[in-house]
C-alpha cells in the first residue's frame, strides 16, 4: 500500500523504520509536529521522526494543525491508501480521517480497552499491572475507541520504569504495525470492536501528579517513581527546594543498618546509603537530582547537603 506515516517522538521511529524497510509498502510521506525549541540555545529542532524521514529521503509534512487546508490538499495529492500513526501528538479531524481509503491505523501502547489516553505505559506501571502490551486499531473520532486489528503482550518487570517499558513496546509494536499493514493490504485482517468492559483511562501526567506522598506505602512510592521516570519525573521537597527522585529500591522486611524506624519522609544517611521513611517500611534512595543540577548518587547528594538528624523529605 501507499502509506503516509504520522508520528513525532523517538518512540515512533522503530515503526517508521519497519515500514520503510517493508518490501510490500511505500512510505510516501510522513506527518509530524512542527520543529520545537530545545536545549540551552533554544534552537528549533526537528522531531525524531522528521530527522529519520530526512535521512531516508521521505517527504516531510509539518502542519501546525492537521485541519490546515494546505496540509489537507497535499495529503489528497499524495493519495495514501492507509495512514499508520504512532504518537503523532495532535487530534485528527474528520476531514483528514476521510482521506485514506483504508483509514488511519494507530499503534497504541496498551491492551485496549485498558488505558485509553495519552499516558498508557505510565499508568500501567503506576497501577502495578503485571502484563501490558500494544494494540493497532482503526482511528475513530472517539478517544482510542476504534476497532482493534491486532495486539502483542509484554510482561512488566519489577524494576521497569515507564521509559524502559515504552522502549521495549516501541520495538515490539513496530513489528505489529508492519504485520497490520500486511494484513489490511491482503485482506486477511479484520478489525474487531473493543469490549465495553474493562475500559480505563490514562490521561497525561502533570507535574503535580508526580509529587511523592511519603505517607503512602513503600510499594506505591516505588510505582510512582518508576511510572514517572523519565517524565514528568517524581519529585519531593527538601529544605524548600525540589528534589527529583530518579530511582530507589523498596525491600519489604529489610531493616535499617541500625534497626531504627523512620517516620514518613524522614531521612537516614550512612556512608554509602540513604534511606527515607514511608507509610510502611523505609526505601533506599539510589539516584536523585537536586534543583538545577544533574542526577547524582543519593549518597553523594546526602554528603554534600549534610542531612541532619530528623530531617524529612516533603517539607
Amino acid at each position: 500500500m501507499r502509506l503516509v506515516f504520522a508520528g513525532t517522538p523517538e518512540v515512533a521511529v522503530p515503526a517508521l523504520d519497519a515500514l520503510i524497510a517493508s518490501e510490500r509498502h511505500e512510505v510516501a510521506a510522513v506527518v509530524t509536529r512542527p520543529d520545537a525549541r530545545s536545549g540551552r540555545g533554544r534552537r528549533l529542532v526537528p522531531s525524531p521522526v522528521a530527522q529519520r524521514a530526512e535521512e531516508a529521503g521521505v517527504e516531510i509534512l509539518k502542519p501546525s494543525r492537521p485541519k490546515d487546508e494546505d496540509f489537507l490538499a497535499r495529503l489528497r495529492e499524495i493519495a495514501p491508501e492507509c495512514c499508520p500513526v504512532v504518537a503523532y501528538g495532535a487530534l485528527l479531524p474528520r476531514v483528514a480521517l476521510d482521506v485514506p481509503a483504508r483509514g488511519w491505523v494507530n499503534l497504541h501502547f496498551s491492551l485496549l480497552p485498558a488505558w485509553r489516553g495519552a499516558a498508557p505505559v505510565q499508568h500501567a506501571v503506576l497501577a502495578g499491572d503485571e502484563v501490558t502490551g500494544a494494540s493497532t486499531f482503526l482511528i475513530e473520532e472517539g478517544l482510542d475507541s476504534g476497532p482493534v486489528y491486532g495486539v502483542i503482550t509484554e510482561k512488566v518487570r519489577e524494576t521497569d520504569t515507564s521509559g524502559d517499558l515504552l522502549t521495549r513496546l516501541a520495538f515490539a509494536g513496530a513489528g505489529l504495525m508492519a504485520a497490520t499493514m500486511d494484513g489490511i493490504e491482503d485482506g486477511t485482517l479484520r478489525a474487531v470492536p473493543q469490549s465495553e468492559e474493562g475500559v480505563s483511562l490514562a490521561p497525561k501526567l502533570e507535574v503535580e501528579d508526580a509529587r511523592v506522598d511519603w505517607s503512602a506505602p513503600a510499594l506505591r512510592v516505588d510505582r510512582l517513581v518508576r511510572g514517572c521516570t523519565p517524565a514528568p519525573g517524581a519529585w519531593t521537597l527538601f529544605r524548600g527546594e525540589r528534589l527529583k527522585i530518579r530511582s530507589l529500591t523498596q525491600r519489604p522486611g529489610q531493616p535499617l543498618p541500625d534497626g531504627a524506624e523512620l517516620a514518613p519522609g524522614e531521612l537516614r544517611a550512612g556512608k554509602s546509603s540513604v534511606w527515607a521513611g514511608t507509610g510502611s517500611h523505609p526505601v533506599e534512595l539510589l539516584w536523585v537530582q537536586p534543583q538545577g543540577k544533574k542526577p547524582m548518587a543519593a549518597a553523594d547528594w546526602a554528603r554534600g547537603v549534610r542531612v541532619g538528624e530528623g530531617e524529612r523529605l516533603g517539607e
